[in-house]
């Protein structure tokens, strides 16, 4: 099949390789132009990009898509594929292909339409997660679904570690659509059902000890790497790491207790927190162990 990748971040290099090694016949690679990227500020290409000139295919990367219409249009594709390509797509480019633009999305849709959809499902304690292939509209998310396919999320599972099984069972979810593409049913979304993932901002890393030791704990798993988890510590920043629900209790929000070289924090609703790693400004993530030997706590100080 002739077909127009559009893709841009890690989560979208497993389904370029999938479609290649399938035999696709892959015309052209869309990604988001170089970025500048690190304390330097130098121009990175994306995930995508790199996959793609190793993989010998074309690379295309205008600021906006509509601008290459004309180009579009001379392919000729039977169909366009995108995996969190980052542009919205004009109804004019949808109409292009013969069977349309199919999009894989980190989420069982409607629920989680969005920027982050992976981050919000582990920061919101689903249980379970997965991908949906869809037909794209001009809307966010809002296409009609094709197939689907679920997974369970792991209590300790990471928002990257998440999006890395993801990215494999969208993969192949891909390929069964495009073998499949002349049968399937197209299945129009709920809109009551729908929930939004919107984009991360720094704010959602501050932690609120009024939440529970359990909503802390997901919130700090679906938002690594980045806002991560901060709170406040003798009026400076600390990043927190690694932690576990404690069947500990008697403990006020944000009051810590040392005992044993072990670190605790009372969170909502009665419940504890144990702290594993923590971020001391100006220093590098490290064991609570090593942040005691210098930290001198007082019992009862406070976080946040």
């Amino acid at each position: 099949m002739r077909i127009i990748y559009l893709g841009t971040p890690q989560f979208a290099v497993d389904s370029l390789e999938a479609l290649v090694r399938a035999g696709h016949d892959v015309l052209a690679v869309y990604t988001q132009p170089d970025r500048p990227k690190g304390r330097g500020q130098a121009l990175a290409a994306s995930p995508v990009k790199e996959a793609a000139l190793r993989l010998g295919l074309p690379v295309r990367q205008p600021e906006r898509l509509k601008a290459d219409y004309a180009t579009l249009a001379a392919d000729q594709a039977d169909v366009m594929a995108v995996v969190g390509y980052g542009q919205l797509i004009p109804q004019s480019i949808i109409d292009l292909p013969r069977h349309g633009i199919i999009n894989v999305h980190g989420s069982l849709l409607p629920h989680y339409r969005g920027a982050a959809p992976i981050q919000w499902a582990i920061a919101n304690g689903e249980r379970v997660t997965g991908v949906t292939t869809m037909k794209i509209d001009a809307g966010l998310d809002t296409g009609d679904m094709l197939l689907k396919a679920s997974t369970e999320i792991g209590p300790e599972e990471t928002a990257p570690e998440l999006s890395q099984r993801l990215a494999v069972l969208g993969a192949d979810l891909l390929l069964r659509t495009l073998a499949e593409i002349d049968t399937l049913v197209p299945e129009k979304q709920d809109p009551a059902q729908a929930t939004l993932a919107r984009i991360l901002t720094k704010e959602d890393g501050r932690v609120s000890f009024a939440r529970t030791a359990h909503q802390i704990h997901c919130r700090a798993r679906g938002f690594t790497p980045w806002p991560g988890a901060t709170t406040v510590w003798r009026g400076q920043p600390l990043g927190l790491g690694r932690m576990q629900v404690s069947n500990r209790d008697g403990l006020a929000p944000g009051e810590l207790l040392v005992e044993a070289q072990r670190l605790y924090v009372g969170c909502g609703d009665g419940t504890v927190l144990e702290l594993l790693e923590v971020q001391p400004p100006g220093k590098k993530r490290m064991p609570v162990t090593g942040f005691l030997q210098g930290a001198r706590l007082q019992q009862g100080e406070r976080l946040g």
